[in-house]
Protein backbone atom coordinates (compact mmCIF):
# COMPACT_ATOMS: atom_id res chain seq x y z
CA UNK A 1 0.00 0.00 0.00
CA UNK A 2 3.10 2.27 0.08
CA UNK A 3 2.24 3.57 3.55
CA UNK A 4 5.45 4.67 5.28
CA UNK A 5 4.29 5.40 8.83
CA UNK A 6 3.28 2.78 11.41
CA UNK A 7 1.31 4.36 14.29
CA UNK A 8 1.68 1.82 17.12
CA UNK A 9 -1.03 2.20 19.80
CA UNK A 10 0.68 0.51 22.77
CA UNK A 11 -1.43 1.43 25.81
CA UNK A 12 -5.15 1.56 26.58
CA UNK A 13 -7.82 0.67 29.13
CA UNK A 14 -7.73 -2.93 27.85
CA UNK A 15 -4.01 -3.54 28.19
CA UNK A 16 -0.50 -2.12 28.52
CA UNK A 17 1.52 -3.69 25.72
CA UNK A 18 5.06 -2.27 25.98
CA UNK A 19 7.72 -3.45 28.44
CA UNK A 20 8.93 -0.61 30.67
CA UNK A 21 11.91 -1.79 32.71
CA UNK A 22 11.42 0.77 35.47
CA UNK A 23 7.78 -0.23 36.03
CA UNK A 24 7.44 -4.01 35.55
CA UNK A 25 3.85 -4.16 36.87
CA UNK A 26 2.67 -2.25 33.80
CA UNK A 27 2.98 -5.49 31.84
CA UNK A 28 2.79 -8.04 34.70
CA UNK A 29 -0.59 -6.66 35.83
CA UNK A 30 -1.60 -4.13 33.19
CA UNK A 31 -0.84 -6.58 30.39
CA UNK A 32 -3.52 -9.05 31.54
CA UNK A 33 -7.30 -8.99 31.56
CA UNK A 34 -10.10 -11.49 32.14
CA UNK A 35 -12.04 -11.68 28.86
CA UNK A 36 -15.78 -11.13 29.10
CA UNK A 37 -18.14 -14.09 29.01
CA UNK A 38 -17.11 -17.72 28.56
CA UNK A 39 -13.80 -16.65 27.02
CA UNK A 40 -12.64 -15.61 30.48
CA UNK A 41 -13.15 -19.05 32.06
CA UNK A 42 -11.16 -22.25 31.79
CA UNK A 43 -12.71 -25.75 31.60
CA UNK A 44 -13.18 -25.84 35.38
CA UNK A 45 -14.89 -22.43 35.47
CA UNK A 46 -11.93 -20.52 36.93
CA UNK A 47 -10.94 -17.11 35.54
CA UNK A 48 -8.52 -17.43 32.62
CA UNK A 49 -6.50 -14.24 32.06
CA UNK A 50 -5.55 -13.07 28.57
CA UNK A 51 -2.05 -11.60 28.70
CA UNK A 52 0.54 -10.26 26.32
CA UNK A 53 3.04 -7.50 25.62
CA UNK A 54 6.03 -6.68 23.45
CA UNK A 55 9.45 -6.94 25.07
CA UNK A 56 11.87 -4.12 24.41
CA UNK A 57 13.96 -6.42 22.24
CA UNK A 58 10.90 -7.35 20.16
CA UNK A 59 10.13 -3.66 19.74
CA UNK A 60 13.69 -2.98 18.57
CA UNK A 61 13.30 -5.80 16.06
CA UNK A 62 10.09 -4.26 14.68
CA UNK A 63 11.75 -0.83 14.47
CA UNK A 64 14.75 -2.33 12.63
CA UNK A 65 12.51 -4.20 10.20
CA UNK A 66 10.41 -1.07 9.57
CA UNK A 67 13.55 0.98 8.94
CA UNK A 68 14.70 -1.55 6.33
CA UNK A 69 11.38 -0.93 4.54
CA UNK A 70 11.67 2.88 4.93
CA UNK A 71 8.79 2.91 7.44
CA UNK A 72 8.78 5.24 10.47
CA UNK A 73 7.25 3.94 13.69
CA UNK A 74 5.25 6.36 15.87
CA UNK A 75 4.58 4.94 19.36
CA UNK A 76 1.51 6.07 21.30
CA UNK A 77 1.39 6.25 25.11
CA UNK A 78 -2.08 7.60 25.87
CA UNK A 79 -2.63 10.32 28.52
CA UNK A 80 -4.52 11.37 30.56
CA UNK A 81 -7.33 8.97 29.55
CA UNK A 82 -7.25 5.36 28.32
CA UNK A 83 -5.27 4.80 31.51
CA UNK A 84 -7.11 1.93 33.23
CA UNK A 85 -4.42 -0.70 32.63
CA UNK A 86 -1.68 1.57 34.02
CA UNK A 87 -3.75 2.54 37.08
CA UNK A 88 -4.64 -1.12 37.73
CA UNK A 89 -0.90 -1.85 37.83
CA UNK A 90 -0.01 1.21 39.94
CA UNK A 91 -3.13 2.47 41.80
CA UNK A 92 -1.27 5.55 43.06
CA UNK A 93 -1.51 6.93 39.51
CA UNK A 94 -5.31 7.15 39.63
CA UNK A 95 -7.83 9.64 40.95
CA UNK A 96 -10.06 7.22 42.88
CA UNK A 97 -9.24 4.95 45.82
CA UNK A 98 -11.37 2.19 44.29
CA UNK A 99 -9.26 -0.74 43.01
CA UNK A 100 -9.53 -1.19 39.24
CA UNK A 101 -9.24 -4.12 36.87
CA UNK A 102 -8.02 -3.99 33.28
CA UNK A 103 -11.10 -3.43 31.14
CA UNK A 104 -12.49 -6.25 29.01
CA UNK A 105 -15.07 -4.04 27.32
CA UNK A 106 -14.90 -1.68 24.35
CA UNK A 107 -15.84 1.96 24.89
CA UNK A 108 -14.79 5.20 26.53
CA UNK A 109 -13.63 4.70 30.12
CA UNK A 110 -13.74 7.49 32.71
CA UNK A 111 -10.49 6.57 34.50
CA UNK A 112 -7.84 9.28 34.23
CA UNK A 113 -4.30 9.65 35.50
CA UNK A 114 -4.17 11.98 38.48
CA UNK A 115 -2.21 15.22 38.33
CA UNK A 116 0.29 14.71 41.13
CA UNK A 117 3.94 15.58 40.51
CA UNK A 118 4.84 11.92 41.06
CA UNK A 119 2.51 10.92 38.21
CA UNK A 120 4.07 13.49 35.87
CA UNK A 121 7.49 12.01 36.74
CA UNK A 122 6.16 8.50 36.08
CA UNK A 123 4.97 9.55 32.61
CA UNK A 124 8.29 11.23 31.84
CA UNK A 125 10.15 8.10 32.93
CA UNK A 126 7.96 5.97 30.66
CA UNK A 127 8.58 8.34 27.75
CA UNK A 128 12.31 8.17 28.48
CA UNK A 129 12.30 4.42 27.79
CA UNK A 130 10.02 4.91 24.77
CA UNK A 131 12.43 7.44 23.25
CA UNK A 132 15.31 5.00 23.68
CA UNK A 133 13.35 2.37 21.72
CA UNK A 134 11.96 4.52 18.92
CA UNK A 135 14.42 6.67 16.95
CA UNK A 136 11.72 8.37 14.84
CA UNK A 137 10.89 12.04 15.13
CA UNK A 138 7.43 11.64 16.70
CA UNK A 139 6.01 10.35 19.98
CA UNK A 140 2.20 10.25 20.27
CA UNK A 141 0.68 11.09 23.67
CA UNK A 142 -2.97 10.47 22.86
CA UNK A 143 -5.12 13.07 24.61
CA UNK A 144 -8.36 11.67 23.20
CA UNK A 145 -11.58 10.74 24.99
CA UNK A 146 -10.38 11.95 28.39
CA UNK A 147 -13.72 12.36 30.15
CA UNK A 148 -13.08 14.85 32.94
CA UNK A 149 -15.74 13.63 35.43
CA UNK A 150 -13.21 12.23 37.91
CA UNK A 151 -11.12 15.41 37.80
CA UNK A 152 -14.24 17.57 38.32
CA UNK A 153 -15.35 15.50 41.31
CA UNK A 154 -11.92 15.28 42.98
CA UNK A 155 -11.13 17.85 45.68
CA UNK A 156 -7.43 17.05 45.27
CA UNK A 157 -7.45 17.62 41.50
CA UNK A 158 -9.32 20.90 42.01
CA UNK A 159 -6.67 21.89 44.53
CA UNK A 160 -3.95 21.10 41.99
CA UNK A 161 -5.77 23.18 39.35
CA UNK A 162 -5.56 26.13 41.73
CA UNK A 163 -1.96 25.36 42.70
CA UNK A 164 -0.79 25.25 39.10
CA UNK A 165 -2.79 28.32 38.12
CA UNK A 166 -4.67 26.72 35.25
CA UNK A 167 -8.21 27.70 34.33
CA UNK A 168 -10.11 24.41 34.45
CA UNK A 169 -9.91 20.70 33.64
CA UNK A 170 -9.15 21.37 29.96
CA UNK A 171 -6.38 23.68 31.12
CA UNK A 172 -5.09 20.90 33.35
CA UNK A 173 -4.85 18.51 30.42
CA UNK A 174 -3.11 21.23 28.41
CA UNK A 175 -0.64 21.73 31.29
CA UNK A 176 0.19 18.02 31.26
CA UNK A 177 0.59 17.88 27.47
CA UNK A 178 2.82 20.97 27.50
CA UNK A 179 4.98 19.46 30.23
CA UNK A 180 5.41 16.24 28.27
CA UNK A 181 6.21 18.25 25.16
CA UNK A 182 9.06 20.05 26.97
CA UNK A 183 10.40 16.66 28.05
CA UNK A 184 10.21 15.26 24.51
CA UNK A 185 11.75 18.37 22.93
CA UNK A 186 14.70 18.00 25.31
CA UNK A 187 15.03 14.45 23.96
CA UNK A 188 14.94 15.75 20.35
CA UNK A 189 11.47 14.39 19.67
CA UNK A 190 8.23 15.99 18.52
CA UNK A 191 4.94 15.52 20.36
CA UNK A 192 1.87 14.52 18.39
CA UNK A 193 -1.62 14.08 19.81
CA UNK A 194 -5.28 13.68 18.86
CA UNK A 195 -7.28 16.84 18.19
CA UNK A 196 -8.56 17.00 21.80
CA UNK A 197 -5.17 18.48 22.74
CA UNK A 198 -6.41 21.72 21.16
CA UNK A 199 -8.67 22.18 24.20
CA UNK A 200 -6.96 24.38 26.74
CA UNK A 201 -4.23 25.47 24.33
CA UNK A 202 -1.58 23.67 22.28
CA UNK A 203 2.09 23.35 23.17
CA UNK A 204 4.35 25.36 20.86
CA UNK A 205 5.65 22.54 18.67
CA UNK A 206 2.80 20.03 18.91
CA UNK A 207 1.45 18.28 15.83
CA UNK A 208 -2.28 17.52 15.78
CA UNK A 209 -3.82 14.32 14.41
CA UNK A 210 -7.44 15.25 13.77
CA UNK A 211 -9.61 12.15 14.09
CA UNK A 212 -13.03 13.70 14.74
CA UNK A 213 -13.21 15.54 11.41
CA UNK A 214 -11.37 18.28 9.55
CA UNK A 215 -12.26 21.08 11.98
CA UNK A 216 -9.51 20.29 14.49
CA UNK A 217 -7.00 20.08 11.68
CA UNK A 218 -8.03 23.46 10.29
CA UNK A 219 -7.92 25.03 13.77
CA UNK A 220 -4.43 23.67 14.47
CA UNK A 221 -3.11 24.61 11.02
CA UNK A 222 -4.47 28.14 11.42
CA UNK A 223 -2.40 28.39 14.62
CA UNK A 224 0.73 27.41 12.69
CA UNK A 225 0.89 23.73 13.70
CA UNK A 226 1.55 20.71 11.56
CA UNK A 227 -1.50 18.53 11.07
CA UNK A 228 -2.44 15.00 10.03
Amino acid sequence: HKLNTFHWHLTDDQGWRIEIKQYPKLTEIGGCRIPAGDGGLDASGKPKPYCGYYTQEQIREVVRYAAALHISVVPEIDVPGHATAAITAYPQLGVLDTPLVVSNEWGVNTNLFNVEESTFVFLENVLGEVVDLFPGAYVHVGGDEAVKDQWKASARVQERIRELGVKDEAGMQSYLIKRLEKYLVAKHRRLIGWDEILEGGLPEEATVMSWRGIEGGIAAASQGHDVV
